[in-house]
């Protein structure tokens, strides 16, 4: 694979993270990642990965919790803004990971064709490579779903004057920004190696929904939940476009610029109220909240596929690996 081809696949993977993640800190939880799964408890982690040969390997360390060592996050509304920010931290390094494997076993592969004429010295993401793609994926965020969205509806202000409006002019930004990301998602579900991301998303999703109902964890009883899930970063992205429209019609700003600074500025604060109206609608099934969710819910059938036996065993090996240190670290599992 090219250092392009690589870079943008990678870069495709970050721009998904957000959708892919789930789980919170008190709660099991997951991510999906390349030809993989990362499960969570509250104090400990573990990322499994099945390469090309069947073998599966795995990276499991503590996780501590932020709220323990910034008793600031213990607060509503900071506390989601604290928790989100570690759930991206972990879920790069967690992916991170994966990318590592996938590349060793690129080169595996090459030496074995003798493309290789010497033995080549091991390839993995630097941290410089990290740090440009994280920067890429934040840009490419900004620009499709903060400028853009923003941008069109001016045009569309200029030929429908009743758009000025300042209720309206959000109400259509909101809506051509959910389109993109549905765009977004539908288009790039279409390409095969996503498709298996999301084959191993709807695999970590079975496999906290097989922990949750406190029947043993096994693959076939794993196969016998749903793929859809609550807690699913899928879920908080739409409430977080839903928060957003409401958000953006309470500011008193007409200009372009102001308007675009504001929604980059106030990005902590939607997250902190949508993530408290995910746990509010997580703990309490059928509440008003719920409805809010509901629409991520019905997205979750793009986002999550049925996976295969295989990919619900990695899914378990993960969260068996993350189980095991949490219990020797002592920590409280809590179900939600």
């Amino acid at each position: 694979m090219s250092s392009l081809r690589r870079f943008l696949r990678f870069s495709a993977h970050l721009q998904l993270l957000p959708a892919l993640e789930s789980g919170e800190e008190t709660l099991v939880g997951g991510q999906a990642v390349m030809e993989g799964v990362m499960m969570r408890a509250p104090h400990s982690y573990s990322v499994a990965v099945r390469k090309a040969s069947g073998e599966i390997v795995t990276e499991t360390a503590p996780l501590g919790k932020v709220s323990e060592k910034y008793p600031l996050f213990k607060y509503p509304f900071l506390r989601g803004i604290g928790t989100l920010g570690q759930a991206m931290w972990l879920g790069v390094r967690a992916l991170k990971f994966s990318a590592n494997v996938a590349m060793e076993e690129e080169q595996a592969a090459a030496a074995a064709k003798g493309t290789e004429s010497k033995p080549a010295k091991k390839e993995s993401f630097s941290d410089w490579a990290m740090i440009l793609n994280l920067v890429f994926s934040l840009a490419f965020f900004i620009f499709l779903y903060k400028f853009v969205p923003l941008f069109l509806t001016r045009q569309a202000e200029q030929i429908f004057p009743v758009i000025h409006n300042r209720i309206l002019f959000n109400l259509v930004d909101g809506v051509i920004r959910l389109s993109i990301f549905l765009g977004f998602l539908w288009m790039i579900s279409r390409f095969k190696d996503i498709h298996r991301v999301f084959q191993y998303h709807g695999a970590e999703h079975k496999v906290v929904f097989n922990y949750e109902s406190g029947r043993p964890v096994t693959v076939e009883n794993a196969q016998s939940f749903v793929t859809w899930h609550p807690r699913c970063g899928t879920s908080f992205l739409i409430v977080v476009m839903i928060i957003s429209m409401l958000v953006y019609m309470l500011l008193p700003f007409d200009g372009f610029l102001e308007k675009f600074l504001s929604r980059i500025v106030l990005l902590p604060v939607i997250a902190g109220v949508s993530y408290e109206v995910i746990r509010f609608a997580a703990k309490h099934p059928g509440s008003l909240m719920t409805l809010m969710t509901t629409p991520g819910l019905w997205l979750q059938r793009i986002t999550t596929q049925t996976p295969d036996d295989q990919q619900a065993e990695i899914a378990i090996v993960a969260l068996q690996h993350a189980m095991d240190l949490e219990k020797q670290q002592g920590g409280e599992l809590v179900i939600a």
